[in-house]
């Protein structure tokens, strides 16, 4: 079948992939039971296993260590001889966060100017679309056996799937690993992702005070923990804005396609004239160097504050590890920065809540071949290496458990989608582009050599 018949299909079956995508955005899987119930996890598992099982695999719902279930399946093609592929997604989604800041409702899926809008509609759902229109418009026609993994609870980063993985090895052994959790550079713009930094989340606490003292009474000598805290996060960049923790090498450049700082400013919704923080080039300080984020602060609200010094205060920061750091001294080197940054006799600790490892791919193999000649097939023109500052802890352990394994990181996702954010929307042109580019891989890596 030709790229052309191929791409003839894929826009046939556009209608189906909205339709469908717009039921599974409606389920509210968010894996938290705190905020949604559990069962609305469950629905999407179930949506998942039956719409794999209607395109051909056998499936079944697997539970993992932390309570989520994953989408197993498994699909044989006539040639016993033939590679095998894992296709990966996730269909849990972040929470919507504010309503009020949604120019739609976040679940329910709704056209605006040509994007499709609804939380999850790019990460991750819209990729599980792009593996289903992909096996389509293949019908019967794929040569590779197909192994599939959709797991539930990605976003909470608790590591269900990462445990059961090393377990159950054999139940997902592949020679390509489709990894449909990124994106492209920008729409219409072909990428690889090869690089993800790992991370390591930890909260820092601050005790100044055994209780609340009046401001005027013992403000000035006795110290207060809000302030002593923003001493101390104050040390954590520089007056260029680069991370500056102790211990951490903060030089790295990035050897692949560049991020243009116009092109940057214009992704984040940022001004023209916006300060870029860092010393180097954005793709150095987005992809092969530390970022340190605070993630939140537990202090006094404005609204019923009173008159007195805090007594303890504590915040929570992110730390985003290029390749080559071991996230773990990582975590090791924040935690004693922190707490050598401790101003005037007060109290920190530090408590890790998590840690995850970088991934850097291997780009030599036939897989990648096969998958650059498919994007430039479908896309008409040369595809991009890049980088994520983000983390997908599964693609290590992907690594380390099947160390033969190619891995490839693509998918519907692009700068405009606005990911974890309120006002999430995927274009559909790259739900087609990015099914007829996994199409096209799919043919082409399963051809018999010679």
């Amino acid at each position: 079948m030709s790229a052309v018949e191929l791409r003839k299909r894929i826009d046939a079956l556009m209608p189906r992939a909205r339709a469908e995508l717009a039921d599974l955005v409606a389920i509210r899987s968010v894996a938290d039971p705190r905020q949604f119930p559990p069962e609305e996890c469950h629905r999407a598992a179930a949506w998942v296993a039956g719409a794999f099982t209607e395109a051909g695999f056998d499936t079944h719902l697997a539970d993992t260590p932390d309570g989520s279930r994953s989408v197993i399946g498994t699909r044989r093609c006539g040639r016993e001889d033939a590679p095998t592929v894992l296709l990966y997604a996730h269909y849990d989604v972040q929470p919507p966060l504010a309503d009020a800041e949604w120019r739609t409702p976040p679940f329910r899926l709704s056209e605006v100017d040509g994007r499709w809008y609804g939380r999850g509609a790019a990460d991750c759902k819209g990729n599980i679309l792009m593996h289903l229109t992909a096996l389509r418009a293949l019908g019967n026609d794929v040569p590779v056996h197909l192994k599939l993994v959709v797991e539930g609870s990605e976003e909470q980063g608790t590591g269900g799937l990462e445990a059961y993985v090393p377990e159950h090895a054999d139940l997902l052994r592949a020679d390509a690993i489709v990894v449909a959790d990124t994106g492209n550079a920008a729409v219409g713009h072909p990428a690889v992702t090869v690089s993800l930094r790992g991370l390591a989340d930890v909260v820092v606490h601050v005790d100044a005070l055994p209780s609340e003292l009046h401001s005027g009474m013992f403000g000035g000598p006795a110290p207060d923990a809000l302030a002593a805290l923003v001493t101390v996060l104050a040390t954590l960049r520089d007056e260029a804005g680069d991370t500056t923790v102790h211990g951490l090498p903060t030089g790295g450049r990035w050897p692949g396609a560049p991020y243009p700082a116009a092109r940057f400013r214009a992704d984040a919704g940022l001004s023209p004239g916006a300060v870029l923080l860092g010393s180097g080039e954005v793709a150095d300080t987005l992809w092969a160097r530390p970022a340190v984020t605070v993630l939140g602060i537990d202090c006094p609200p404005v609204v019923g504050s009173t008159a007195a010094l805090a007594p303890r205060a504590r915040a929570r920061l992110n730390l985003r590890v290029p390749p080559g750091t071991d996230p773990y001294r990582a975590a090791s080197a924040l935690s004693e920065h922190l707490m050598a940054a401790a101003p005037w006799g007060v109290d920190v600790s530090v408590e890790v809540e998590g840690v995850g490892e970088p991934f850097l791919a291997d780009t030599g193999g036939p897989a990648h071949r096969a998958m650059d000649d498919a994007m430039q097939a479908a896309y008409g023109r040369p595809v991009s290496l890049l980088g994520q500052g983000g983390s997908i802890p599964l693609c290590t352990v992907f690594a380390e458990t099947y160390p033969d394994a190619e891995i490839l990181l693509i998918g519907v996702e692009e700068p405009q989608a606005r990911i974890h954010a309120p006002n999430e929307s995927v274009d559909p042109r790259e739900i087609a582009a990015m099914a007829l580019t996994e199409a096209l891989f799919l043919r082409n890596y399963g051809a018999p050599a010679g």
